[in-house]
Parts: structure tokens; sequence; C-alpha cells
């Protein structure tokens, strides 16, 4: 059990000191221990689908398309999390920004290591504008969405998208798991805080880049938006980060990189919080601001006039 020794938000504390850290060093056994959240809005219809063979869940709002679309990448260190895992926010998304989520159920690490969760979401991008009128959705206002792990997948996703020539107008980043060099004054000062320690994130990318398995590590460029020389041109972004929190500074590294590069990109640090707690603790104040600031982000990045 982690000991909150940071001045953690006053109505975090009590819960950072009863969340064990993510232990990724058993696959198998991390994935056993995950638990769906409960409570979906009745409004929003949903349906299992298959992306050119990559599975996903299509949740829509109430009302008329088009709607614009949220691709979702979901948490969990490339080795552990599903569409069930995060079924309940996708659905109140959907509800809350009026727009098709398209949640990936990518495959995991270290069965399928890079580049498998990549190229699934990359076909899934591609199913998303195909299927669009199928969909009921706008192809023009699509982001890319993730929180840790599938924030750095939804990062590559949109350095991708740019260089393939697929559009995404948006991409929204929270808490995202993005360099794995995994260096940054952060990882070190905060190695030992709630949900996500650093020996957590170093495990949860030896299980990715694959060198347990004999695998020559790839190029990092390929698997990092953090390590793309140029940037330029990819979507307007979203970045949120908690303060304490070993992947902090790999958000503001991140932001500021865009920003140089002329790409449009907010960030918002928010105080006393740690990893992905704004879902862990979706009651606190601190959660109940950052939750509601992503859905006006994505409202307002995604409101242009449909096709």
């Amino acid at each position: 059990m982690t000991v909150p020794r940071h001045a953690y938000d006053p109505e975090l504390a009590a819960v950072a000191a009863a969340v064990p850290a993510l232990d990724l060093t058993d696959p198998a056994r991390a994935r056993a221990v995950s638990r769906p959240p409960a409570g979906v809005s009745p409004d929003v219809r949903w349906r299992d689908a298959h992306a050119d063979g990559v599975p996903v869940r299509v949740y829509q709002p109430p009302g008329a398309g088009p709607w614009p679309v949220v691709l979702h990448f979901h948490a969990g260190g490339y080795v552990t999390g599903s569409v069930e895992g995060s079924h309940a926010h996708c659905a109140w998304l959907s509800a809350e920004v009026g727009a098709v989520v398209v949640s990936v159920e990518y495959r995991l690490a270290p069965e399928y290591p890079f580049p498998h969760a990549f190229d699934d979401g990359m076909t899934a991008l591609a199913w998303v504008h195909r299927e669009a009128g199928a969909l009921g959705a706008d192809p023009a206002r699509v982001a890319v969405h993730g929180r840790s792990a599938g924030g750095g997948l939804a990062a590559r996703t949109a350095v991708e998208a740019r260089d393939r020539g697929i559009p995404v107008a948006f991409q929204y980043l929270n808490c995202p798991q993005l360099d794995p060099v995994a260096d940054g004054a952060s990882m070190t000062d905060f190695h030992d805080t709630a949900f996500l320690t650093a020996e957590t994130v170093r495990t949860a990318w030896r299980h990715y880049l694959g060198p347990d398995n004999g695998r020559p590590a790839p190029p990092l460029a390929t698997v990092s938006a953090a390590h793309v020389p140029d940037l330029a041109g990819v979507a307007p972004a979203y970045l949120a980060a908690a303060e304490f929190d070993p992947l902090r500074d790999e958000a503001i590294a991140y932001a500021g990189r865009l920003r140089a590069a002329g790409v449009p990109a907010e960030l918002h640090l928010f105080p006393g919080t740690f990893h992905c707690s704004a879902v862990v603790a979706r009651s606190a104040a601190v959660s109940r601001r950052e939750l509601a600031e992503e859905v006006a982000v994505l409202r307002q990045a995604l409101a242009g006039e449909a096709r």
C-alpha cells in the first residue's frame, strides 16, 4: 500500500493511501485484479463491432447525427486494461460531449509487443473514416483520446495520421505515457506515488518494446511521439498532467515541443493529483474540474460544422 508522503489534495489523500501500486511484473495477475467500473447512462446506445479485425465498442449519444468522433485508447501500461474497464467512462463521454465514441480493444503486451497496439489503433482510425456514414459520424471531426498508455498511443496515432494524410482534428492526452527513456525528473521525484510508480512505468515499457522476448528494440521515433523529430502539422492537442505522477514531466515536455513546432497545445497541470486520479476518485472537487474540462475541450474542439 502506498503511504502518501506528497501533498495530495485533501480529498485525494485517503484514496492515494488506499490505492495499491499497479504491478505489471505478472501481466496475467495484473489483468485478473482489474475490475470494470459500473454505471452507464441509459441514454447512450452501444454495441460491439470489428474494425477490420480489431474489436471496438461503439457508443452513440442521444439525438441525430452526424456526430463528431472520439477514438479512445484505454489505459493500462500497454499490458492491461480493456474496453470493459473504460466502458462507463466512454458511455459518459459520449453523452456529455455528444459524440460517437469508438473504444479500441488493442492487443496487449508482452504477448503482442509493439507494433501490435499501434497497428490496431491505425486500423481503427482508418475504419472510422471509411464507416463514418454507417456510424452517423462526421469524418472531419475526429479526435484521438487516451489516458496513460492510451494517451501515448493516441499521440503516436496523431503523428502517423499526419504522415498518412488521415484527418485528425484534435488529440486529448491525459497523463500520457510517452517516453520509453523514462528519465524525467518527475520519474525520480515521484517514483513512489499513488497508483503508478516509476518501476511500473519501466516494466510497462519493457513488456511493450519486447526485449524480454529476444526482439531488437524498435527505433524510438516509431514507438513514441516524444521522439518524432518533426511535429509540425499534427493535430492540435490538450494535455492534462497530474502533479504527483512519474509521467508528469513527459506531458509538460511534449506540450512544449508541440508549441515549438507551431501546433496549438494547451497544458493543464492539476494540483494535488496523482496518476489518473480523476477516474479513480471521480467525486473529489479537483476530479470534477478535470472531468468537466475534458468534456469542455472536446466539445469546443469538435464543434465545427458537420459536412
